[in-house]
């Protein structure tokens, strides 16, 4: 009977001139510290199928833990798969697996497998997850160049919950999958972590296990082949079985305490929102200098802030920093957000022309906030900003707008956006840092001869500096693109022609 004594320890592998060798690993308890796929399955629950399917897959993980640890690891796995996935779209899983997991996985990398696994010309992944599941990250983000995994049962473009023969992928159909894939060449290196690996492993020329140490600390992100700048979803933090109970204890409760802050950012004058968000939990740190308000009769435009983009709240956190309500441009709202929305909103048409004219109407009512990225970014880097800004005033001050949240994200590229100022405020105690910057120097504006391009640049690299933050050339079709296969635009529903 094959043991973990059997095999050497993941310290022992040399992992030098391996570019022309083929390596498979496991990936719960192996690629990943982590040993539990749980949160995983959890994460696809919430972000495809809602709280209450979450609420069904945490109703039966006591039944999955009970047969995965003392009847059939291949049984408890096929409760989770079920629980989580009967029903749900092939095309929602598919996108949670894109634009969600990615950033869990990536902050879980295990350093002493990684360090094996990337140094490998060849990489394959041999999983009990679902393929469907995790293939996405393999192979986009650690370049795995073929990934073995359960596969689920299907009908008309939903899972069944069921998995396809020869079932989940553990202990001996590990090995089938693993002969079916390299026939009678096997790969040079195996990795694995328990009893259910090692018959693929003893098929492999050398064979690793990777010890359980909990308290390893994860590949840090620099150290990525790909870093994750894009990611969607509502839940900040990965979910244990004990947060997950937590998340669905506090929704009801949250989503009465968002209304009731919305409510007072809606409906209190602008000067007592400060003072009504920190009664109502919300954090509210302004630094820097504002510029004061200009008078309308001095006939001078106002001053155009030009926010860096965390949420579709920004320009309202603004407007509470400042006392006073600053009207905002905007992108792509939801109905509902501008209907609550405590501040004066209005669409950009995406015409420059007519935009820019619309800006230039705005700017001679008063002062005006944009965000030049088009769109919002969780991470710490700031996207292209768009130079039209630049071409209409000079009179422009920059603004750092950090926010921090322990629950949800109030952003979605995939989900309803009307939703987003309820997710963020659900938060138990969310906060904005709001920083104005020194007004950008008139030698440095379309006034004194410079570019567009170099004003929005220079204001770009500005913000970045203050934040700690990087600059890229990403733009809001890139987010798209990447997290839900569009370009971001909402099509003009066609009008139809009256007739006699």
């Amino acid at each position: 009977m094959t043991t973990a004594a059997c095999f050497r320890s993941i310290h022992d592998c040399a992992s030098t001139g391996r570019e022309n060798d083929a390596v498979v690993a496991d990936m719960d308890g192996t690629l990943l510290r982590g040993r539990s796929s749980f949160p995983y399955f959890a994460l696809v629950a919430f972000e495809a199928g809602g709280a209450l399917r979450l609420l069904f897959l945490l109703l039966l993980s006591p039944l999955a833990g009970f047969l995965y640890y003392f009847i059939s690891e291949s049984a408890g796995i096929r409760v989770l798969i079920f629980s989580a996935f009967a029903g749900l779209r092939v095309s929602d899983i598919e996108s949670v697996a894109r634009a969600v997991l990615p950033k869990f996985y990536s902050g879980d990398l295990h350093p002493e497998s990684w360090r094996v696994f990337s140094a490998c010309g060849k990489r394959y992944v041999l999983t009990a997850n679902p393929r469907i599941m995790v293939e996405a990250f393999l192979k986009d983000f650690l370049g795995a160049d073929l990934v073995m995994g359960t596969e689920l049962s299907t009908f008309k473009g939903r899972a069944t919950g069921f998995v396809k023969l020869p079932g989940v992928l553990v202990d001996e159909n590990k090995a089938a999958a693993l002969r079916a894939a390299f026939g009678d060449t096997p790969p040079e290196i195996g990795l694995g972590d328990r009893h259910t690996d090692f018959p693929f492993m003893s098929l492999c020329k050398e064979s690793y296990i990777v010890p359980k140490k909990p308290e390893v600390k994860a590949v840090s992100v620099d150290k990525l082949p790909k870093a994750v700048i894009f990611h969607d979803g509502r839940l900040v933090q990965k979910p244990t079985p004990f947060l997950a109970l937590l998340i669905i204890l506090w929704m009801p409760v949250g989503f009465l305490l968002a209304c009731l802050r919305i409510a007072a950012g809606a409906l209190l004058p602008m000067p007592l929102v400060y003072y009504a968000f920190w009664a109502l939990g919300v954090r509210v740190t302004v630094k820097g200098t504002p510029p004061p308000p200009v008078i309308k009769s001095s006939g001078k435009s106002g001053v155009l802030f030009i926010c860096s983009h965390r949420t579709l709240l920004d320009p309202i956190f603004l407007s509470t920093a400042l006392g006073r309500p600053i009207p905002a441009v905007t992108y792509s709202v939801s109905r509902l957000s501008e209907i609550i929305s405590p501040i004066k909103t209005v669409r950009l048409s995406r015409d420059r022309a007519t935009d820019a004219a619309m800006i230039r109407k705005l700017l001679q009512e008063g002062d005006l906030a944009i965000c030049p990225e088009g769109t919002t970014c969780r991470e710490p880097f700031l996207l292209r900003f768009s130079s039209l800004f630049a071409e209409l005033t000079d009179e422009l001050v920059p603004v750092a707008m950090v926010n921090r949240m322990s629950m949800f994200h109030g952003t979605t590229a995939r989900g309803w956006k009307g939703m987003d100022p309820f997710y963020f405020f659900m938060n138990p105690s969310p906060a904005y840092e709001v920083t104005f910057l020194n007004k950008v120097p008139s030698e440095l504006t379309r006034g004194a001869g410079k570019s567009s391009h170099d004003v929005a640049n220079y204001i770009q690299r500005v913000i970045a500096a203050t934040l700690s933050y990087e600059c890229t050339a990403f733009t809001r079709k890139d987010k798209y693109t990447a997290l839900a296969g569009n370009d971001g635009t909402v099509p003009e529903k066609p009008k139809q022609a009256m007739g006699c």
